[in-house]
């Protein structure tokens, strides 16, 4: 049985290979993505025998120029990957390339070549373009493989030094180069390749033996891993995944503006890339959920994917964050700093409390002015932070006892929690002004609203009646008189909430615009969607700043839900600001779907706000640091509303080393950061 597969085989392979082997016996051969050695130049092919010394003076000159590494590859094809870009990327992240290293990869037979940079590598991509398009293609068009790495050396150190890129000196070479020893190659490959074909025919032979076998057996294996879950667990898990990934994002960031504050910006970069790569998963995540909670039906086989998608998204976030702890532990050096950290914190604390009489004041003229709606997102700020500087307080007290004692690890721990008890602190009192600021800048619109109806209700009463255009106009100038006799009663009845006011108004104002669309020129009604679309945005800024405020400080409340509806009303204000120039008919609905999704967001975090203090004692520091505390007036409970106080630092104040990686892509203390993804690469490249 086994000589029947055999003997075809092997015959098969002498017929095929040996000929062709031997007759072409320098052929360039096809090459996956490569390793470099010690050296710069990784030549497959024989492409720069005899030039080796010149290409790497050029690549030398360029780093003692320039401080940037060029890596050139010769192959005879890009195999392995997609495409040249995936072939060259992958040789560079397999290699550790960095943000000044460079990848030049040329396939002489194929003639294609590519380019591989960082992404925040100096050279634009236009610069690029010209380092390629100059300085390498001249010379490999006419099989000058040396020269095309001289010239891209060259023209790099030129656009990185300012100066102007040109074309090297060329060398017409061969077009098909070979390696030394190439001429006995062909009779090995034959010799090679009739082992392996042996080989596969003894595997084909076991496989088709096997395949008899197996006719009778039970199918595969069962599902594993996220396919083996049922549809209710996997919505509980993306729910979960959700929640803390966006605790750990937020929680980075504080971190981040932390780390910018006492080191400056240009030494956070490589965390500020992290926290954005985070962040956008973190959103499509979010878009993920708002796909399966819109009214739109979905098939089980969709949830299951888009739960599943949640989750990935997610994991991918924490493990951009989590790559970054231990660079980020280094960068921050609290043990060694712990003494001035508590200083710092401690005059934080004083400037933050005395802003706080202040801001309650402000708020008692809001309450005096507008609605309880109205307001009902910072009504308690000014006790919320008051909590977190008791808490603030404690803990800095706590971590001074613990200096004492020589205990800087526990220390360092309430330190930390001071520090973002502290910035919740100042963002609750912050969101008072800007809350104010946007409800009188709604009240300003409101009024501005107002006349321009009364104006459009003139010119519509004066329009024909006995046009298609002007058809629907009776009813829209009843509607409208009503809207405006309504809202005028609401701003003389006493407290008022603008941003409801706005959104009647606006909806109004939608109906008349579109009634009267078919009689105003251009020009105007340009000019009206322009006014009515900067409303819009005014109304849906202030709808989600207030969310966010509000869902960023009590987040050891708020669920999975609401936090969907501000991510996808934040991404739809984005949305609606980039498209707000080029397309106001698409911007304004987005702008008023955000709106409504933040309005929604409020709700439900205010709910789970409700529900979660109804059911929590209050208490002090407990044994936050190990030990006990005081019990009175510690702010614990804002702390626990804040997402301050979580499960990871009820454990990391412990005496002896205070372990400080955390799961959900942050610290094992609140508001921890995490790392970079790997990178993605940009370039050109092309044939020749």
């Amino acid at each position: 049985m086994r000589s029947r597969w055999l003997v075809p085989v092997v015959v098969a392979a002498l017929l095929a290979f040996s000929v062709p082997a031997l007759a072409a016996p320098g052929a360039a051969r096809a090459e996956d993505p490569v390793t470099f050695g010690a050296s710069h130049i990784a030549d497959k092919v024989g492409a720069v025998a005899g030039r080796t010394d010149e290409v790497t003076a050029a690549l030398d000159k360029l780093y003692a120029d320039t401080r940037t590494d060029l890596f050139v590859v010769y192959v005879g094809s890009f195999t392995g990957v997609a495409d040249r870009q995936q072939w060259a990327d992958t040789t560079a992240d397999d290699n550790g390339l960095g943000t000044n290293d460079i990848l030049l990869a040329i396939a002489t037979n194929d003639r294609e070549y590519q380019l591989s940079v960082a992404p925040d590598f100096a050279l634009t991509d236009a610069q690029l373009r010209e380092v390629e398009t100059v300085a390498i293609e001249p010379a490999l068009r006419v099989n000058d493989w040396a020269g095309a790495a001289i010239g891209a050396a060259n023209g790099l150190a030129a656009g990185l030094t300012g100066g102007a890129v040109t074309a090297p000196d060329i060398t017409p070479g061969d077009a098909s180069p070979s390696p030394p020893g190439g001429g006995s190659s062909g009779l090995i490959l034959v010799i090679l390749i009739v082992i392996a074909l042996l080989f596969a025919g003894a595997v084909v032979f076991f496989i088709v033996r096997g395949r008899r076998k197996g006719a009778l057996s039970p199918a595969g294996p069962p599902p594993t891993g996220l396919r083996a879950l049922s549809t209710a667990e996997l919505k509980r898990r993306a729910a979960s995944a959700l929640v803390q990934t966006d605790d750990a994002v937020k929680s980075s960031d504080q971190e981040l503006g932390f780390a910018i504050a006492q080191f400056g910006a240009g030494t956070t970069d490589a965390f500020r890339t992290a926290l954005a790569t985070a962040r956008a998963q973190l959103t499509e995540a979010f878009t993920l959920q708002q796909q399966l909670d819109d009214s739109e039906p979905d098939t089980e086989e969709q949830q299951r994917t888009w739960y599943a998608g949640i989750i990935d998204l997610c994991g991918q976030a924490n493990t951009v964050l989590d790559e970054q702890t231990e660079d980020f532990d280094e960068l921050r050096q609290l043990e060694r700093q712990a003494p001035e950290a508590v200083a710092a914190a401690t005059g934080e604390v004083a400037a933050i409390e005395a802003r706080i009489s202040t801001v309650d004041a402000a708020l008692a003229t809001l309450a005096a002015r507008y609605t309880d709606d109205a307001i009902a997102t910072v009504a308690d700020n000014p006790r919320q932070a008051q909590e977190r500087i008791d808490f603030a307080r404690s803990a800095l007290t706590e971590a001074n006892t613990r200096l004492t004692a020589g205990d800087t690890s526990a220390a360092v721990v309430g330190v930390r929690a001071a520090e973002e008890s502290v910035d919740q602190a100042r963002l609750l009192l912050d969101a008072v002004d800007r809350l104010g600021a946007d409800l009188q800048s709604a009240s300003v619109s409101v009024a501005a609203t107002l006349a321009e109806l009364q104006a459009d209700l003139v010119t519509a009463r004066g329009l024909p009646t006995n046009t298609p255009a002007s058809a629907a106009l009776p009813g829209v100038i009843a509607a409208t008189l009503q809207t405006v006799d309504a809202v005028t009663t609401r701003l003389g009845a006493g407290r008022l909430n603008p941003l409801e006011l706005m959104q009647t108004l606006e909806a109004a104002n939608t109906r008349m615009d579109a009634a009267l669309q078919g009689v105003r020129d251009a020009v105007a009604n340009a000019q009206r969607a322009q006014a009515a679309l900067n409303q819009n945005l005014l109304a849906a800024r202030a709808q989600v700043s207030a969310a966010e405020d509000f869902i960023t400080a009590r987040r050891g409340a708020v669920g999975a839900e609401a936090r969907t509806r501000l991510a996808e009303a934040g991404r739809l204000l984005v949305e609606a600001e980039a498209a707000s120039a080029v397309n106001p008919d698409a911007a304004l609905t987005a702008a008023a779907r955000a709106n409504s999704l933040a309005a929604n967001a409020i709700a439900l975090a205010r709910s789970d706000v409700n529900g979660f203090s109804g059911g929590q004692p209050a208490g002090g520091l407990g044994n936050v640091f190990g030990g006990g505390g005081n019990q009175g007036g510690s702010g614990m409970m804002g702390a626990i509303l804040g997402g301050i106080v979580i499960n990871s630092i009820l454990g990391g104040g412990g005496s002896g080393g205070g372990g400080r990686r955390g799961g959900g892509g942050g610290f094992s203390i609140p508001g921890g950061f995490g790392g970079a993804a790997s990178r993605s690469r940009r370039g050109g490249g092309g044939r020749f």
